[in-house]
């Protein structure tokens, strides 16, 4: 894939002008890549599959929780959910137990090795994300914090049903 410049293009769209969606989209997958390929450089005891970080995230903010929940967040197949959570239990990261609303169900949390893992993972790219904003000059951070409220509102409708249901 080519870099494409810098460029502040704009795109008109329904309520004004928002940022190429292919130059956002770019950017985005190049700073996922780069955080993942810098950390397990960085940290080599980082050896947890995305898929399973992303899981740990999930029960670290809705705990304890069904699978078919978890699987609905994360917008995947139950059954490779439930073969995540598999290894995972394997792992010692999270714990299957009797939903104690409806005892027919069961649900996962996480344990406090997935508790500890999930904090260090989280730590570890905080702190490489430090050093590399270190490493920028102040309009560029201060352009970066700015951005942050609409990079998470950003985040929010890209998880709202595609379907056309929402008008935005």
């Amino acid at each position: 894939m080519s870099a494409r410049p810098h460029s502040d293009v704009r795109v008109p769209r329904r309520g004004g002008e928002v940022p190429d969606a292919g130059l956002l989209t770019e950017a985005v997958t190049r700073l996922r890549r780069a955080l993942r390929a810098s950390i397990r450089t960085d940290y080599p005891w980082e050896t947890l599959p995305m898929a399973q970080v992303e899981l740990l995230q999930v029960l670290g903010e809705h705990s304890p929780a069904r699978v078919s929940d978890v699987a609905a967040r994360q917008r995947l197949a139950p059954s490779t959910v439930s073969g995540l959570i598999g290894q995972m239990i394997s792992a010692g990261l999270v714990a299957r137990d009797i939903d104690p609303a409806d005892r027919r169900a069961s649900v996962v949390t996480l344990t406090a090795a997935g508790r500890e893992q999930l904090a260090a993972w989280t730590t570890a790219h905080e702190r490489r994300m430090d050093a590399a904003l270190a490493g920028l000059d102040d309009a560029d951070r201060a352009a970066i914090a700015n951005a942050l409220p609409a990079l998470v509102q950003l985040a929010e409708h890209l998880g709202e049903p595609a379907d056309g249901a929402t008008d935005r």
